[in-house]
């Protein structure tokens, strides 16, 4: 298990958004806030983890023609466990998340990581690719809420932060307010605006990753070319 290695493919080389492309209707939909931002994807990676290690401990003992159907039914337990959760504890989000919750019964970052990691590994490296890549999710949502949020109203944290109460969770906090909401582009406000922001983050990431892997050929070519010298 190499922790480092799985961290990076999980919020960088193999991000389940912006990389693998997985999960994209719940990510342009509820990035309108951090409260919704934050929320969603603390859930997924809690039922991404749960599901991977379920997933891991039974591999052996599921037949392959019924596969899918079990790890449905596994990511559906989990999915109700956490909506349950979010009624008691949480019913601000989960009335602003509304059917996204029970929608990640569905999601295809936890049935691909289940069918694509979880069934042919055991269940410590599961756990922890459950941890990364839900960190990876977790981690382009907050920053989609906060671009959205930022540039299109001038405010940050809504429905998180509150100026007289601090950190809330009953999604009432009006957030901070950085510029007049009248100097913001508005448009990314509205649902095109999830299609602009993902957009951009790809093309972000694209070149990254291109750039990283031209750094990476130049540097084999040089090491190459000192190997023949010596």
């Amino acid at each position: 298990m190499n922790f480092k290695r799985q961290l990076k493919e999980g919020v960088i080389t193999n991000n389940p958004i912006l990389v693998q492309q997985l999960g994209m209707c719940a990510t342009m939909a509820i990035t309108t806030s951090l409260f919704n931002g934050l929320g969603m994807g603390l859930s997924v990676l809690i039922i991404l983890t749960c599901c991977n290690v379920a997933v891991s401990a039974v591999r052996k003992f599921i037949p392959d023609e019924i596969r899918l159907a079990i790890f449905v039914v596994i990511i559906a337990g989990f999915v109700t466990i956490v909506d349950l959760l979010l009624q008691a504890f949480i019913p601000a989000l989960s009335e602003s998340l509304g059917v996204f919750i029970p929608l990640i019964v569905v999601n295809c970052i936890i049935i691909g990581r289940a069918e694509a990691f979880c069934q042919k590994n055991p269940i410590g490296p599961s756990f922890v690719d459950g941890i990364t890549q839900g960190l990876g999710y977790t981690v382009v949502l907050v920053i989609m809420c906060v671009i959205r949020e930022l540039l299109g109203s001038g405010r940050f944290g809504g429905g998180l932060i509150d100026l007289a109460k601090g950190i809330t969770l009953d999604g009432t906090g009006e957030g901070i307010q950085i510029f007049n909401s009248d100097f913001g582009a508005s448009i990314l406000t509205l649902p095109v605006g999830g299609f602009l922001t993902l957009g951009f983050l790809f093309a972000a990431m694209q070149a990254a990753l291109k750039k990283a892997a031209k750094k990476k050929e130049a540097a084999a070519k040089n090491t190459e070319k000192e190997d023949e010298a010596a």
